[in-house]
């Protein structure tokens, strides 16, 4: 698994999710609504079925790939980053700087988004791990980088029709993905308990 594959469907999941969930969180109830099915119609689409959907339609390739993850996840952090915006527009201090006439984008750039992305980091890190998995899933079907490009998924997929003569070549690129996911989970969800303590 390439870096670039993973900084690129995390930043796509994380920046588009953080705009429309402020999008939707800031805007008129109608838009709101509209954005907020989406989301949720979205969401209820397993993440492979819809990277799936999507490298259909795009063809195979590691951008289409990162492209792919990326748009399959974006939905959850928009719900989560519109749910955060919906609470700290309520809130006292964001009320108090709209009686003190600070403008719409000084509003949301200095009292919103700043209290509104505390979650966001713990998200991402939960949802690399299954991003990773999908991935690679993705790889062993044909759909990712094809070889000789050194993926986790389309190594295990060359390896399983050797596994009696040399079963190194599949055993240790699955145990590289399983620890990898596991350790983000596991990061990732004693961050999740530090954020919900200090909360």
């Amino acid at each position: 698994m390439r870096r670039r594959s993973l900084a690129g469907h995390t930043a796509i999941a994380v920046t588009g999710g953080v705009l429309l969930g402020l999008l939707a969180g800031l805007t008129h109830r109608i838009a709101d609504e509209a954005l907020s099915r989406t989301f949720d119609a979205l969401s209820a689409f397993p993440m492979l079925l819809l990277a799936l959907l999507f490298i259909a339609v795009a063809g195979p390739g590691t951008a289409s790939l990162i492209v792919a993850i990326g748009i399959a996840t974006l939905p959850h952090h928009a719900r989560v980053v519109r749910g955060q915006t919906l609470v700290v527009r309520r809130s006292g201090y964001v009320e108090q700087a709209v009686t003190f006439g600070r403008s719409r984008p000084r509003l949301v750039l200095r009292h919103v988004l700043p209290n509104v992305v505390g979650p966001v980091p713990v998200l991402a890190v939960i949802g690399l791990g299954e991003a990773i998995l999908a991935a690679a899933g993705l790889s062993f079907l044909g759909m990712g980088p094809q070889p000789p490009s050194p993926e986790w998924g389309a190594m295990l997929s060359e390896g399983r029709n050797y596994l009696q003569v040399a079963w190194w070549i599949t055993i240790l690129p699955g145990l590289a993905v399983t620890a990898t996911v596991v350790s983000l989970t596991v990061v990732g969800r004693r961050w999740q308990a530090r954020f919900d303590g200090r909360r």
